[in-house]
């Protein structure tokens, strides 16, 4: 269930209060494009549960249909068919304005090529989705502290994007998406633009988080990646062709 604070700083909606419930649910979803007169399908027929706490990677080469699934699981596009519950509720009844807070406060998003702002330092790019969710001034600063701590960069917060490193960046990255307390991590190919040094750190990192209790979904087309995470959902051609536990798919590779 999806519950909406009244004050402006107590706005923040909680998801998948139940415990153990489903986070994430999709239930038969279909993504079609029609291009040149045909039907096109992006996603067909994707039934996927994840529930609190888990750690899964969507894994897929380009074209399979996975960044078109991690744009609806992100409630930046909607399916054309099928239903998809976050945190119990269907997200096909929330408007624009509630599903802009969702992707603000509920939805942490790392990117592969980061997306700070050049201009901001370190804390101004972590604490800016704060900003616009309405947190009060002192518990955005603190917020942004203990993101930056939390990565190991509390120290550079002064520093420029331009000024750090492409894995201190993705640090950054992360202590963004963690600064909201978000029901939901999602990592689009979080490594793409690293070497493989960088790369380990990264992935400690979500390792870690997710020990900690954080919900991640982690997009990647690299198998050897998607076995840091500890369920593989695989796709292609639109379909869902494997769904289980990473040490299961190391033995299918």
């Amino acid at each position: 269930m999806v519950k909406l604070g009244n004050k402006r700083n107590d706005s923040r909606e909680t998801l998948g209060t139940c415990g153990d419930c489903e986070l994430i649910k999709l239930d038969h979803i279909y993504k079609i494009y029609n291009i040149g007169g045909e039907e096109i399908y992006a996603n067909d027929d994707v039934s996927i549960a994840i529930t609190k706490g888990e750690f899964a990677a969507i894994v897929g080469k380009s074209g399979s249909g996975k960044s078109t699934l991690m744009n609806i699981i992100g409630a930046l596009d909607v399916p054309s068919k099928g239903e998809y519950y976050l945190g119990g509720e269907p997200v096909r009844k929330m408007g624009d304005k509630q599903l802009a807070r969702i992707r603000n406060e509920m939805i942490g998003f790392i990117f592969q090529q980061y997306n700070l702002l050049p201009k901001l330092n370190i804390a101004e790019n972590v604490e800016l989705p704060l900003l616009y969710a309405g947190v009060e001034a002192g518990e955005r600063k603190e917020r942004t502290y203990q993101a930056l701590k939390k990565v190991g960069l509390a120290e550079k917060w002064r520093n420029l994007p331009g000024q750090l490193s492409g894995g201190q960046q993705q640090r950054v990255s992360i202590a963004r998406a963690l600064s909201g307390n978000p029901s939901l991590i999602l990592a689009d190919e979080p490594t793409g633009a690293l070497d493989s040094k960088t790369s380990r750190e990264v992935l400690d990192f979500l390792k870690q988080i997710n020990e900690e209790g954080n919900t991640i979904v982690m997009i990647t087309h690299d198998n050897t990646i998607a076995l840091e995470a500890k369920r593989i959902i695989r796709i292609a051609d639109g379909k869902i062709n494997f769904d289980g536990k990473a040490g299961d798919y190391a033995t299918i590779l």
